[in-house]
């Protein structure tokens, strides 16, 4: 299933309580729970005024209807084409 990094605009995102935090990642949860087709969220970074999150799913427009039905932006949706880290320079 391809993987996609999506950057959502949240103003004052690194100011977000756990509370906050955790309130958002029930209802994504809860989206996911109800879309009916594959779908993996596989972590998020909390960086600045974005959110910069990582999820599996079959296509861009199922990212985006997570995003709809869930309230969230998702201001860019993009396929990863490749996973690196330092691993990568002794493979």
């Amino acid at each position: 299933m391809p993987t996609f990094i999506i950057e959502r605009e949240i103003a004052g995102a690194d100011r977000l309580s756990a509370d906050e935090l955790k309130e958002i990642s029930a209802k994504s949860n809860e989206v996911v729970a109800g879309l009916g087709v594959p779908y993996k969220w596989l972590t998020s970074f909390v960086a600045g005024d974005k959110i910069y999150c990582v999820h599996e799913a079959e296509s861009a427009e199922i990212i985006k209807r997570h995003a709809r039905e869930g309230g969230f932006p998702a201001n860019k949706v993009t396929e990863i084409a490749a996973f690196i880290g330092p691993q990568t320079a002794g493979a």
